[in-house]
């Protein structure tokens, strides 16, 4: 390829990483700078912490575009064009000419849309391949046919490079699309619907690509709002995130949380798993209002029996509390009080944790009176004897009674979402008692957390708030002081000018005259330099400015409660496909998903492309889903490799697939066996380096995984194990996840009807 067009390609990407490096020696030379520079106050710390944040991000936005700098370039009618790359870069004249656009920009999406029927002003479309800073190939489409002139690099396949890609060896990580987006999928990143999006799709259409893609383009579009916000993702499993973690990075954009459903409750991580139909229960949007119940019952009155022996005690007009208050004897704490006390608190409408200082303060000025009647009763049935003052003085040492607080505890404790959620799953209530035994967990000091009880904890979070006047008061004392402190220093400020000008206006401004003592110890305040990722993690109620969910189909009702609240504008983009929802609590349908929360007001989008899966797999996998639906129509693939899937009946299940991984595991790229979760001991005893029960690491040659594990992934090889072990929408999954050749091994008269029907498609093995 020694053309003239080739070497000006290859001169333009060496200029190209000339100023990338020139970039990124200044953007180190200004950290080193600031931190070599930085003075003791606070403004200079504020500074030198500006400029390392910018500069950081400049230097991550530059290594993202080490590999693959420049991957097209538009060549317009009107003698225009562009280089388009990852991230843009401008040269350093007076102008700032754009050297490379950046892929998200308007100018670059004829790059993904124009056709030779709508050339959208093109006369040609370049697709640049390069291993690092060469360049490796052309690709030339012709889009304006009147155009006669030709550089040699034209190709006559329009979808070589899109193909080339398909067809590459899987690396066990997914790799962004910018090179390879296609017009379908263009249309969805840019969507400019700021609601809800939800994109539907088989297997192998790009959904996944596309949300990554869309959260970078709206990080690009929107970046003042998003990256003060924030953009959550969530994803079905912990492979998953570690699949997709390093496309968003690789196209420069660092300030995402990525999270499973199981991650979304600060400081728990959810790694147990429930009992079959447990987490159906646990998943009803009617779980709300149990747990509402359940807070409701730790609000008490006095009571003369314990809880639990089935007696009303709400009926027990006798029963008080004995309080015994030092040097004055007993107080007594009736129900008629704690009654009182009790609406007084619910009326505020405030959760639990919050509304118990309207229970503590009336229960104290109830007390309070009630002592002041037994030590200020005129025994001649006059006013009461004691004063203001003293009433005061003795409502202030009922206030600050351990036997009072310990009473109000008792009655209106302060609660933990945990251990309330802990505890109601040890003793179940208000639920139907087969439910109840479901659902129900022996007590336990650190509970084993599912994934389906984050909703639940969430919501008890909601329902119980958090009682943080005395935070609020603390800060309050130490604003003060710095305030305080702050004016003391403005006024030796002031004391020490010079008395040479006392008589006359001075020219010169003193420290007061350019700021007060509030501002100035605001100034004195440290800074949260966390990014808005980190910072969302640690906080329950953080509200992002958009979330992404893939495989949306597969979560609970009270999973869908938990990410409103997170998402109050309801600006999310929604991935999955109803035809593979597996988790007995999914809702599946998206109107049901959606419909309490946005009514109507959503948009769907289908994606109806298999880029992933070759047909001859596709028709196979296909067939299961037939068996119960036969209307079912798979996503069109867009290639076919030739190469027929096999199928393998075998008395030692495990010993034929380690057989067959020995065979099949390819010179480049990546082999999954995916099974029932029951058989991966046996299994992980003839695959080498692996471990049943770990997390499967995807940068390995061979993997094992259930069909759970596997949602998302892609890999070169697929063998599945006892496909009649796993329900159709799993076996579904599993069949699709391979880009090249799949292999079915199976028990002697244990094929499930779909790949028994899918015969014709089988090539069968002895």
């Amino acid at each position: 390829m020694s053309t003239e067009e080739f070497r000006n390609e290859q001169q333009f990407v060496t200029d190209l990483y000339v100023r990338l490096d020139h970039l990124r020696d200044q953007a180190e030379r200004a950290v080193k700078e600031a931190l070599r520079e930085v003075g003791t106050g606070f403004q200079a710390r504020l500074e030198r912490d500006v400029v390392v944040a910018e500069q950081s991000n400049l230097l991550s936005a530059l290594n993202t575009g080490e590999n693959g700098l420049c991957f097209g370039r538009l060549e317009f009618s009107d003698g225009r064009d562009h280089h388009i790359g990852r991230i843009g870069i401008r040269a350093a004249d007076a102008e700032r000419t754009p050297l490379v656009v950046d892929w998200r920009a308007d100018v670059a999406r004829p790059f993904y849309l124009a056709t030779g029927h709508t050339p959208m002003g093109l006369r040609r479309r370049r697709h640049i391949s390069s291993r690092g800073r060469l360049v490796t190939a052309l690709h030339d489409e012709i889009l304006d046919l009147s155009d006669a002139e030709r550089t040699g690099h034209e190709g006559a396949d329009a979808d070589a490079v899109l193909l080339a890609a398909l067809d590459a060896a899987r690396t066990g990580r997914m790799h962004d699309i910018v090179r390879t987006i296609q017009a379908e999928q263009d249309r969805v990143i840019r969507s400019p619907h700021r609601g809800v999006l939800v994109v539907e799709g088989g297997p192998g259409t790009g959904k996944t690509a596309v949300a990554l893609h869309r959260a970078a383009y709206l990080l690009y579009a929107h970046r003042e709002q998003l990256a003060r916000r924030g953009v959550l993702i969530v994803g079905p499993g912990p492979a998953f995130l570690g699949y997709i973690g390093e496309v968003l990075p690789a196209l420069g954009e660092t300030g995402v949380l990525l999270a499973t459903p199981g991650e979304l409750f600060p400081g728990v991580h959810a790694t147990g798993t429930d009992r079959p139909g447990a987490a159906a229960v646990k998943g009803r949007a009617s779980m709300a209002h149990v747990l509402a119940k359940v807070v409701a019952d730790r609000q008490r009155l006095p009571q003369t029996v314990p809880p639990g022996t089935g007696e009303e005690y709400d009926t027990l007009p006798e029963a008080a509390l004995e309080i015994d208050h030092d040097d004055y004897g007993t107080l007594l704490l009736d129900r008629t009080l704690a009654y009182e006390a009790r609406d007084r608190a619910r009326a505020t409408g405030l959760p639990h944790n919050q509304a118990r200082p309207s229970f503590a303060f009336r229960i104290i000025d109830g007390l309070t009176a009630q002592l002041a009647d037994r030590l200020g009763a005129d025994p001649y049935g006059g006013p009461n004897l004691l004063g203001p003052d003293d009433v005061a003085q003795l409502g202030k040492e009922i206030a600050t009674s351990p036997a009072v607080h310990e009473a109000i505890d008792s009655l209106w404790p302060v609660l933990t979402a945990e251990r309330l959620v802990a505890d109601f799953l040890a003793e179940p209530s208000h639920l139907p008692p087969h439910e109840a035994e479901l659902i129900r967990r022996g007590p336990s000091a650190r509970p084993d957390w599912t994934p389906a009880d984050v909703p639940l904890l969430d919501e008890a979070a909601e329902l119980l708030g958090e009682d943080d006047s005395v935070r609020r008061a603390v800060e309050e004392r130490e604003r003060r002081r710095r305030v305080a402190y702050a004016q003391g220093v403005l006024d030796l400020s002031q004391g020490s000018q010079s008395y040479e000008f006392e008589d006359e206006e001075s020219e010169f401004l003193a420290a007061h005259d350019l700021i007060d003592a509030e501002r100035m110890a605001e100034r004195q305040e440290e800074a949260d330099h966390r990014s808005a990722a980190e910072r969302a993690a640690a906080d329950r109620t953080w509200a992002f400015g958009h979330v992404i969910v893939d495989e949306a189909q597969e979560l609970s009702e009270m999973a869908w409660r938990l990410l409103m609240r997170r998402c109050p504008t309801r600006s999310m983009t929604l991935v999955g496909d109803p035809a593979q929802t597996a988790d007995e609590a999914g809702c599946g349908s998206w109107e049901r998903i959606l419909e309490p929360y946005v009514g109507g007001r959503w948009e769907l989008v289908r994606l109806g492309v298999n880029y992933r899966t070759p047909a001859e797999i596709m028709e196979v996998a296909a067939a299961v889903l037939r068996s119960r639906d036969p209307g079912f129509e798979p996503p069109s693939s867009v290639r076919s490799t030739g190469v027929r899937p096999w199928v393998l009946a075998a008395g030692d299940v495990a010993r034929a697939v380690g057989e067959a991984v020995a065979r099949e595991v390819p010179a480049e790229g990546r082999l999954a066996v995916i099974a029932p979760r029951e058989l991966h001991p046996a299994l992980a005893a003839v695959l080498p380096g692996v471990r049943a029960g770990a997390e499967p690491d995807l940068g390995r040659e061979v993997v094992l995984l259930d069909p759970r594990q596997a949602k998302g992934l892609e890999f070169d090889t697929v063998i599945v194990a006892e496909p009649a072990g796993l329900q159709p929408s799993d076996l579904y999954v599993a069949l699709t996840r391979a880009t090249q050749r799949l292999g079915v091994v199976h028990s002697a008269g244990r094929l499930p009807a779909g790949l028994g029907r899918a015969a014709d498609g089988l090539l069968l093995r002895r």
